[in-house]
């Protein structure tokens, strides 16, 4: 029984092109270096995200600082740590153990 010499080509060809192609998924460029760009890339994108959220929250601020003068007096005064004539400040919390 011979087996004709196009049957072996073709067997030949097809388990080097299989090993060639399991040699190229696991190595250091293949399926494990795609699942980590993907991951890299969805955490990227969240903290894109959470960056968009805290911008829209700063901006929302500073309409409201821009509209109400009352709301500058108290950024004012809360940054500065200023106080009117007569008015009485608390201060709460654990003192500074130095």
């Amino acid at each position: 029984m011979k087996v004709p010499f196009a049957r072996i080509a073709y067997l030949l060809v097809f388990l080097s092109a299989a090993s060639y192609a399991f040699v190229a998924l696991h190595g250091p460029k293949g399926v494990p270096a795609l699942l980590e760009r993907q991951r890299q890339i969805r955490q990227i994108e969240q903290q894109n995200a959470d960056l968009a959220k805290e911008i829209e929250r700063k901006r929302a601020h500073i309409k409201r600082l821009e509209n109400s003068p009352a709301e500058q007096e108290l950024e004012i005064r809360d940054r500065l740590k200023l106080i009117r004539p007569g008015e009485k400040v608390f201060i709460t919390g654990e003192p500074d153990k130095r």
